[in-house]
């Protein structure tokens, strides 16, 4: 069965996305079976493996209420063993009709339960919110990663994030686990970068992986032209950097 990995974190800008498609295509080019899952209405995972998200007949919207459905809704991407779940215009209003359901948490476990004997690796990235899909995207996986910026809020709100995994722990799915923090946006050139590291250590003690994801103008440009570092500047150091944390993840 694959490993689930919700890649989670409430506050925005800190590499969320960008880090979750880019372990994806680095675990696939180590020759395992992936499979995204675009869970954030502002679908940009999905538009970065190169789907116009308003165009999709289907994807997480529809498995969220049809579970048994989801094969249907899989994509390919340009990396053979990389699929992706996507999102679509439609997910936004999910958060309201998910409400009044029975199970309105486990919509997506459910979903997933049909599929993931079909790949090593199952990613989702979550939105940045703690709302009801990144429940959702908590229940429905084995393990939480998450990206924080080396920036001088970092910290804030993780607090809160760790909370809402504690509760998730203790009222639905006792084994979820904390995969660790990985630090993104970092830049070696200033000393703030270097003590959000180590704030990072105190916070998440033995659960911060030693790959560092630099700041790089490659990855703030390859969305433009919908593509991954990997095909946009594939020697570059946040390629290198993304290809480590994969074969961290893989060796945890």
């Amino acid at each position: 069965m694959a490993r689930i990995i919700a890649v989670v974190n409430q506050k925005g800008g800190v590499g969320k996305t960008t880090t979750a498609v880019h372990l994806g295509w680095a675990l696939a080019h180590m020759g395992k079976y992936v499979l995204l899952v675009d869970i954030d209405p502002q679908a940009n995972a999905t538009t970065y493996l190169g789907h116009n998200h308003r165009t999709i007949a289907g994807g997480v919207y529809e498995s969220l209420f049809e579970p048994t459905r989801v094969k249907e809704f899989v994509l390919p991407t340009r990396k053979e063993t990389y699929r992706l779940l996507p999102a679509h215009l439609g997910l936004a209003g999910a958060s309201v009709e998910l409400v009044p359901l029975e199970r309105r948490e486990y919509r997506l476990q459910d979903a997933l339960l049909h599929i993931r004997n079909d790949y090593d690796f199952i990613l989702i990235d979550a939105p940045p919110t703690l709302g009801i899909l990144t429940l959702n995207g908590l229940v429905g996986a084995d393990e939480v990663l998450i990206p924080v910026q080396a920036e001088h809020f970092a910290l804030e709100g993780l607090g809160q994030l760790m909370e809402t995994i504690g509760l998730v722990r203790e009222n639905i799915k006792p084994d979820l686990a904390v995969l660790g923090a990985v630090l993104t946006m970092h830049d070696d050139r200033y000393k703030l970068s270097q003590d959000i590291f180590e704030d990072l250590y105190r916070y998440f003690p033995e659960k911060i992986f030693r790959s560092v994801i630099p700041r790089s103008v490659k990855v703030a440009e390859s969305p433009r032209v919908a593509q991954t570092v990997f095909e946009y500047d594939p020697g570059s150091k946040a390629a290198k950097a993304y290809e480590r944390l994969a074969k961290e993840v893989v060796g945890t």
